[in-house]
């Protein structure tokens, strides 16, 4: 089913509630809270589980992955034209498809300059959205 190789995959049942699982999602989840969503519907799977599955998804290209600003590995599947790269918002963790046709043609570009072939790439862009930059909390006291 998945992979780059074979044997890269073998369907189980607890890989196949996961990756249901990350489909039912809204945006990028990170293998610890997606593991609590199928405990809390009753799925048994262990927190290994989960996290291997994700590395198989992201190693064959199913996945796409951003960082939150802890570092932790967030996790969304790939829509079907493929990789993507996204905007984070930094506090709610809003998360935008942005064009980087730019970035794609640079690593291209760099690993045939310099005699690389396969090369993978991760390009991690954050900020904060304009909601929570306007949030009341968010605001400075005047100064006095």
């Amino acid at each position: 089913m998945y992979g780059t190789t074979p044997g890269a995959w073998r369907t189980t049942p607890q890989r196949t509630a996961v990756l249901a699982a990350l489909r039912a999602c809204d945006g990028f989840i990170s293998a610890q809270t997606l593991h609590a969503a199928l405990v809390a519907d009753g799925v048994t799977v262990g927190l290994t589980t989960v996290y291997r599955t994700l590395r198989l998804l992201e190693t064959a290209g199913h996945v796409d992955m951003v960082r939150d600003g802890d570092g932790e590995r967030l996790y969304r599947p790939r829509p079907d034209e493929g990789h993507r790269h996204y905007l984070v918002c930094r506090e709610c963790g809003l998360s935008l498809a942005v064009d980087a046709e730019e970035v794609e043609r640079w690593v291209t570009r760099i690993a045939r300059d310099i005699g690389f072939h396969a090369v993978s790439h991760t390009v991690e862009l954050t900020g904060v959205c304009d909601e929570c930059l306007s949030r009341p909390d968010r605001r400075q006291a005047p100064e006095t």
